[in-house]
């Protein structure tokens, strides 16, 4: 169940509250077991929400979830305060510092990174003309919900507050969320481990500025969940042990074993890995999108790091096999389709395998691949042979052998033959015949044809 919770101390929140019980069809019922200012009184329920009202500001609410029976995740609707103009935001509560604003010092509230990018998504598809969809750092109470929470808010100031229709996309959107959980749900299949953190697909973002662009890139652009965002400005605040303590907790509150750490913040990749979790690099959040962790630590193992060049092909975003075979794809013959094509000969390649090496950046397959075990190394080789076909007239294969011949203008033999140097030169060798002092000279008296071999066991 998703609890809502709105604030009679905050207009926008109350805004909100009126447009989430005209979208919806509520039932009500008093709950005399607690007072009216503390969520009791009038309670309204609907299919897989229910909505309670509360006469203290949220940040200063202490265990609102009690108030809840056994919700899955709360919301807090809520205003935003700041010089950002119009703008729909969430985000997750606790203080990555001192509390100035609600909560206790150094202390994080559980997260909900999945419901996040659910209403990340909605906010997107609902918000009224004029309006931005962001998320934010980490920031203000309550740090102790007793459940996962977020805020979700419309902002940023009176205006925006009393605008129906944001009040009325940022109803819409938390009604979404009646349909989603608070954690990603777990991979399916032997590629997964029996640690369901580490099959969750949901990282803690370290640094950055507070409105966290990098971290709303990979939610809108990958499969990837984003928890809790401690910006620099709370960093920087902390010292040992206050840092170890924050950031241990932003994984434990995430259900994470990922970082994805912004900028060149070496001290804390260190503090990250000391404590047991991974940090890694926005290439390595975008190579895995859509792969299963367990294959990705796999090939890790058996090819080497995605920083160092491993990136995953087509058929590892659909299905992972039980077995699967590694190769090596004849070099030259790599190098050759490349030269001729490059975006071809790496779709042939990133097409047909689970895996595959690279490099220049991990833009050029380099000849390892892993294969499911129905595609043999040979389906490879003839999709990189088809691009050899759009520089070569003719292509043979011979057993372990690729015998390529092309015609190929010989500029000396034009030269002897009087051709100038110029437009018939061009001519000549674009297979037009020229005529060079009366006499007519053919195309093939200044072509003759190349031989080309290519290994297919090296």
């Amino acid at each position: 169940m998703l609890g809502i919770i709105v604030s009679r101390a905050d207009s926008a929140s109350v805004h909100i509250g009126e447009h989430l019980r005209e979208l919806a069809d509520w039932d009500t019922f008093d709950d005399g077991t607690r007072c009216d200012a503390a969520g009791g009184g009038t309670v309204y329920e609907t299919d897989g929400a229910q909505l309670r009202e509360f006469d203290a500001l949220h940040l200063d609410l202490v265990r609102p979830a009690d108030a809840f029976d056994d919700p899955d995740f709360l919301v807090f609707a809520s205003r935003h305060s700041g010089q950002t103009g119009p703008l729909l935001t969430a985000h997750h509560t606790g203080n990555v510092g001192p509390a100035e604003h609600g909560g206790t010092d150094n202390d994080l509230a559980t997260a909900c990174p999945n419901a996040l990018r659910t209403v990340f998504d909605a906010l997107d598809a609902y918000s009224p003309g004029g309006y931005e969809v962001g998320i934010e750092a980490t920031h203000h109470g309550p740090s102790v919900v007793g459940a996962p929470s977020m805020f979700v808010e419309v902002g940023s100031a009176k205006e925006q507050w009393e605008d129906p229709e944001a009040a009325r996309a940022v109803g819409q959107a938390i009604l979404a969320l009646r349909e989603s959980t608070a954690y990603c749900r777990p991979e399916n299949g032997s590629w997964s481990t029996s640690d369901q953190r580490g099959r969750c697909r949901q990282l803690v973002g370290i640094g950055g500025g507070h409105y966290a662009p990098r971290f709303r890139r990979v939610m809108a652009e990958t499969d990837w969940a984003v928890g809790h965002v401690l910006a620099d400005w709370g960093l920087d605040t902390l010292e040992n042990p206050a840092t170890e303590t924050v950031i241990e907790q932003a994984f434990e509150a995430t259900n994470s074993n990922y970082a994805l750490v912004e900028g060149d913040r070496a001290e804390l990749t260190e503090v990250v890995e000391s404590l047991g979790y991974r940090a890694v690099s926005e290439t390595w959040v975008r190579e895995t999108d859509g792969v299963p962790l367990g294959f990705v630590r796999a090939m890790e193992a058996d090819i080497g790091s995605i920083d160092d060049g491993l990136r995953f092909g087509k058929p590892a975003r659909n299905h992972i096999p039980e077995e699967y075979h590694v190769v090596d794809l004849p070099t030259a013959l790599l190098d050759e389709a490349r030269g001729i094509n490059r975006e071809a000969a790496s779709n042939a390649v990133a097409e047909a395998a689970l895996a595959f090496g690279t490099d220049q950046g991990g833009t050029r397959p380099t000849g390892t691949v892993v294969l499911p075990p129905e595609t043999e190394r040979a389906v490879v080789i003839e999709t990189l042979l088809a691009v050899l076909s759009e520089k070569y007239d003719s292509i043979e294969r011979d057993k372990e052998t690729v015998i390529a011949r092309q015609e190929v203008f010989n500029s000396e033999k034009a030269q002897t033959l009087g051709v100038p140097q110029g437009p018939a030169f061009g001519r000549l060798a674009a297979g037009e015949p020229v005529e060079v002092d009366g006499e007519t000279i053919p195309p093939a008296a200044v072509h003759e044809e190349k031989t080309t071999r290519f290994s297919l066991s090296e």
